[in-house]
């Protein structure tokens, strides 16, 4: 390079930083609300900047460890559909060959009059699981998924919280001692989005009864993990009792919103946000973070029912494509447990509406564990 084209690239440089720079200085300079502007922007940068950083260093922390995907299950779903709901787990497991599932154990199912229960429903589950060498994380509590979240007995709806709190933990303590010892159970989940006032038909969220049925099942069974799961949606800092072995979260991506815009509405949080969510609770609490529910089901519009949706209107907000991106947005948190939400839903478009396409992708998925 001569001497003049190198004077005329450094020349071009000097002036390519100072100007920004310049410009910088005079905003600064104008007055008072434009240094608190400057300010506000710098800081703004610095905050993304340190989630972005606590998010790389916790998904590096979790690279190593093995990737899991399992699903959700629920058989009143499944046959609200009019599936066979044992059909369905079947194929599940030998069509899909999925070997890790997240099963209920709802109240109003399982005890359905005052100290009469009858858990031929999850019985016939965990053989399943057990037959196909699969693992089980077990919901327990009032509130577990699905609408209305909240599976009160009729028997106890009318009883106040003094009345029927002993008798929900008599029935915890039910459920824990019958299946404790299956070789299928791989941990608890103790409530679900135990704090998420905003959906469900839910209306005791006392922290000391969450911290009661944690304590009970870990007195019961110390030896399988117990979870506290939260929605993606909810606020809070994750420091108050109580503490488990390990956190879960639900992703939803794309759902339809009721109260404002009347229109679907996709949240906005990259796959790193959730990264971020774990790294800060890793920090904080020395857990690790787990995604109990990402959503891979159509979300209707007005309430609506899935049957009463066409399917060009499901596939607005869940078809084979969204499925295929909500699989790798799941693994782009770093998380490396998933389980998935909806997989009645894909079952039902199989049979019912002679449509594989998510079915396909699910396969695909599960075959490339």
């Amino acid at each position: 390079m001569s001497n003049r084209s190198r004077l005329y690239t450094n020349k071009l440089m000097n002036s390519l930083v100072k100007r920004p720079w310049n410009y910088l200085v005079a905003f600064w300079q104008r007055g008072w609300l434009h240094k608190l502007t400057v300010i506000f922007v710098v800081l703004i940068a610095l905050l993304i900047g340190s989630m972005y950083g606590i998010a790389r260093w916790y998904m590096a922390s979790q690279a190593s460890k093995p990737l899991i995907v399992g699903t959700s299950f629920i058989p009143a779903y499944a046959e609200s559909f009019g599936l066979d709901a044992q059909q369905t787990m079947d194929a599940f497991i030998n069509d899909l060959g999925i070997r890790h599932f997240r099963l209920v154990s709802y109240w109003d199912q399982l005890e359905p009059s005052k100290g009469q229960y009858d858990f031929s429903l999850l019985d016939w589950q965990f053989e399943k699981a057990e037959k196909a060498d699969a693992k089980v994380t077990l919901s327990l509590g009032l509130r577990q998924p699905r609408w209305p979240e909240c599976h009160m007995p009729a028997w106890a709806q009318n009883e106040p919280v003094s009345v029927w709190q002993p008798q929900l933990q008599d029935f915890i303590a039910q459920v824990v001692n019958r299946y404790k010892d299956s070789p299928a159970l791989d941990s608890y989940q103790v409530e679900n989005e135990y704090f998420l006032k905003g959906f469900g038909v839910c209306t005791n969220f006392d922290r000391q009864r969450l911290v009661d049925e944690y304590n009970l099942v870990k007195k019961l069974d110390p030896y399988h993990k117990a979870i506290i799961a939260r929605s993606n949606n909810a606020l809070g800092w994750p420091v108050g009792d109580p503490q488990p072995d390990e956190f879960g979260i639900s992703i939803y991506k794309r759902v339809w919103d009721a109260g404002v815009t009347k229109r679907y509405l996709e949240y906005p949080f990259p796959a790193w946000f959730y990264g971020f969510v774990g790294g800060i609770e890793k920090i904080a609490t020395g857990k690790d973070l787990m995604i109990h529910e990402l959503q891979a089901e159509a979300w209707p519009p007005n309430g609506q029912g899935i049957q009463e949706t066409s399917l060009d209107e499901q596939n607005k907000s869940f078809n084979a494509e969204r499925f295929t991106d909500r699989v790798e947005f799941g693994k782009a948190t770093g998380m490396r447990e998933i389980y998935l939400w909806g997989s009645e839903y894909w079952y039902y478009r199989l049979v019912k509406l002679n449509d594989p396409s998510l079915w396909n992708v699910a396969k695909e998925t599960f075959e490339e564990l």
